[in-house]
């Protein structure tokens, strides 16, 4: 009972991607055909992290009529993630080809919150907020018989 157990780990440790702040409604194209268009950089950009407010909404600001904006592409980061997955296996041996293997695995085993989007649109009212998460920890287990 105490030996032949294994364990099996996959961790990721990830910083955040780069966020494509734009504007939305008629200055979200200047009025050019599949054109984008993005917010002024009015400042340094601070992170509180919340669910609430990601980055600081206030470092930005709406260009004049026809100009496009001075956020450079990719200056704002998204959330990173680190996340755990780890699996407990017990092999039992009857005979040479029967066997039973019973395994207990879980995903996001530190039940860390890992936030996932992020409000990317000047113009909305959520600007800089957290709109969703991965997955919490989830358990399963399984048994299979070899025979």
């Amino acid at each position: 009972m105490l030996g032949g157990w294994e364990i099996s780990a996959i961790g990721i440790m990830e910083t955040g991607q780069p966020l494509n702040i734009n504007l939305g409604g008629p200055e979200g194209s200047n009025g050019l055909a599949n054109a984008t268009n993005r917010p002024n950089y009015s400042g340094s950009v601070s992170y509180p992290e919340t669910v609430a407010q990601w980055f600081n909404p206030a470092a930005f600001s709406l260009p004049a009529a026809g100009q496009w904006g001075t956020l450079p592409k990719g200056a704002i980061r998204g959330p990173g993630r680190d996340n755990w997955n780890i699996s407990l296996i017990k092999n039992f041996a009857f005979t040479e080809q029967r066997g039973l293997e019973l395994r207990v695995e879980s995903f996001n085993t530190f039940n860390h919150t890992q936030f996932n989007g992020v409000s990317t649109t000047y113009t909305s009212s959520n600007f800089g907020a957290v709109t969703s998460a991965f997955d919490p920890r989830v358990f399963q287990m399984g048994v299979k018989l070899h025979f």
